[in-house]
């Protein structure tokens, strides 16, 4: 049967239309919001830079490192991120202040990170009532893990209450008879941190919880507060300060010539932020808990994920303390952040972020311990939710006993 002729010019002309039908069809394909585009994501961040809590900015310096990282590598799908950071001092207000701007002036897709529960919580509600994701949130109230109330609200690190059951559960295991001390700072943290410490102990909570002392942000130390303990005869001191605070509670206690067990809260452990100005010697014997791997840790030499965190560290933060919790964690959400986006696709709506975000299955991180694995779902807004006790040695935290999930 003959062929029907086709000339070059014909052909191509069917060529170029079945290219044009296709990449109509892909460009459908394709949803944003506002703050993604074929080249771009932009995400939003409040980061304290300055103020007493500015040990944390570390974890946007890191982050921000982390996603040049992606971008020289071909951004996300293409698309380049683009990190807009501003400093809010850990203020509340300011950071309402610089979160308003981020959505109505620089129309960011969604907000990432952040640090402290009172900043977090001061713009949740705003961000939830224009469906805003609120992704990672730096706090760890209890909130942040709450989907039927806060549905575009998503934590990251354990929450408060989590972290202080397990330290109670550990000294109702090895310290039955203890007097505990609890230092905390006096706001919806701190209120946090009471709440689970005493659910945790139940009905001896009376007999064990010996003392409680808040302190406020902007107190210049916490000598009275450390005075108080001791004097209240506590053998077992839960110091859940912040970073500076803490640091001021080590040295203090030294001071006093004062030794009891002292638990240190997961955020306030960073060799380089807190033990070192406290003084290391001062430090010895500290018992905290991580669910990361510890950098200075030698076990983890040869580990692949801690190859790929260092080969990172010499090319895009290289000033960077490789001994700080905050370098690990802050480039810990950034791999997580990045997870998200890729699964994301092109459909690049803040509906799919949620989506995607809610809906992780068996996620590994490059520094998170091996036995954790990641997995949330649209009733389990939780994503780190195991932890490792370690003990500080003078040098290094070491990683002691099972992991534990409360």
């Amino acid at each position: 049967m003959p062929r029907s002729p086709c000339t070059p010019a014909i052909g191509a002309a069917i060529v170029g239309l079945g290219l044009f039908a296709a990449t109509g069809l892909l460009a459908e394909n394709r949803k944003y919001d506002p703050g993604a585009s074929d080249a771009e994501i932009k995400i939003g961040q409040t980061m304290p830079y300055s103020g007493p809590a500015s040990a944390f900015s570390v974890i946007g310096k890191v982050q921000a490192a982390y996603f040049r990282m992606i971008n020289d590598r071909g951004g996300i799908n293409g698309r380049r991120l683009n990190l807009i950071s501003y400093d809010d001092a850990a203020t509340p207000a300011k950071t309402v202040e610089q979160v308003r701007k981020l959505v109505e002036r620089d129309e960011v897709l969604f907000t990432f990170q952040g640090v402290g529960n009172a900043p977090s919580i001061a713009v949740q509600k705003y961000l939830n009532d224009h469906h805003i994701p609120q992704l990672f949130a730096g706090g760890r109230a209890t909130r942040f893990e709450d989907p039927v109330n806060f549905p575009w609200t998503m934590g990251f690190a354990p929450n408060l209450r989590t972290e202080i059951r397990v330290y109670a559960r550990f000294i109702l295991n090895n310290h039955p008879n203890a007097r505990i001390g609890l230092l905390y700072q006096n706001d919806e943290s701190g209120k946090e941190y009471l709440a689970g410490l005493t659910e945790a102990l139940g009905a001896q909570a009376p007999a064990m919880l010996a003392s409680e002392a808040p302190y406020d942000m902007m107190d210049p130390t916490i000598d009275s507060q450390m005075v108080r303990l001791k004097a209240a005869g506590v053998d077992v001191l839960i110091d859940m300060a912040a970073p500076k605070f803490a640091a001021q509670a080590i040295r203090k206690a030294a001071e006093l010539g004062w030794q009891p067990l002292h638990l240190l809260g997961v955020g306030s452990s960073s060799i380089d932020a807190v033990l070192a100005p406290a003084g290391v010697e001062n430090a010895r014997g500290l018992i905290s808990a991580s669910s990361f791997k510890e950098a200075g840790d030698p076990s983890w030499a040869d580990d692949a994920g801690m190859k790929r965190w260092r080969a990172f560290m010499d090319a895009y933060y290289p000033e960077g303390d490789r001994k700080s919790l905050f370098t690990v964690y802050g480039y810990s959400a950034a791999e997580l952040l990045v997870q998200v986006l890729q699964q994301c696709g092109d459909d690049v709506s803040r509906d799919n972020i949620m989506r995607q975000a809610a809906g992780l299955k068996n996620v590994r991180l490059d520094l998170l311990l091996p036995d954790l694995t990641i997995n949330t779902s649209r009733t389990d807004y939780r994503v780190i939710k195991q932890f490792r006790m370690m003990r500080f040695t003078g040098e290094r935290w070491e990683p002691f006993g099972p992991i534990v999930t409360d």
